[in-house]
């Protein structure tokens, strides 16, 4: 199984789309990243946890499941790195690669020492740019595919038949 841990304020203030989004409202940028994660994770089928510290969220620790996405908010005195490192710590076995997306240094430099992996902020931006890539041209293609009749109809025919399938005749 492969987990992919998401920094999410450190991911916010990198990517483009999500740096003009934090600039007018905080929550919109949050959404839109859980949005595009929840894209990743429904394409890679990996399991996908984003984490937001308390340093913008008030409050009491809160875990929500939005789409196949995880989302932690932390304790109130908590970091995101504080979190990450536990997740790791938690969830790193043999059978589990975890992955942590993140362009904080010392923060790589930890997870490193506990066996995750680490994608920086710009890695993961490409990799979610060719994954819409590739999602649009498969719907490109599947588009382009039209199903074939199994018997060979002059078009004038077709249109006929197809007139009558929507009730325009």
């Amino acid at each position: 199984m492969v987990v992919l841990v998401v920094d999410g304020y450190n991911i916010i203030g990198d990517w483009d789309e999500l740096k003009q989004l934090k600039q007018k409202d905080i929550g919109q940028a949050r959404d839109r990243l859980i949005e595009m994660m929840a894209e990743y994770q429904a394409y890679s089928g990996y399991r996908v946890i984003i984490v937001f510290d308390a340093y913008y969220v008030r409050g009491i620790e809160n875990k929500l499941k939005q789409y196949k996405v995880e989302v932690i908010y932390t304790k109130e005195k908590e970091t995101a790195d504080e979190c990450i490192e536990r997740l790791v710590k938690k969830l790193k076995n043999v059978k589990t690669q975890v992955y942590v997306a993140t362009s904080d240094y010392a923060e790589q430099r930890i997870i490193f020492g506990q066996g995750a992996l680490r994608k920086s902020a710009r890695e993961l931006e490409i990799e979610f740019e060719n994954l819409e890539r590739e999602i649009k041209h498969s719907v490109t293609q599947h588009l382009k595919a039209k199903p074939k009749s199994k018997i060979p109809l002059e078009k004038d025919v077709l249109e006929k038949f197809e007139k009558w399938r929507r009730g325009d005749i």
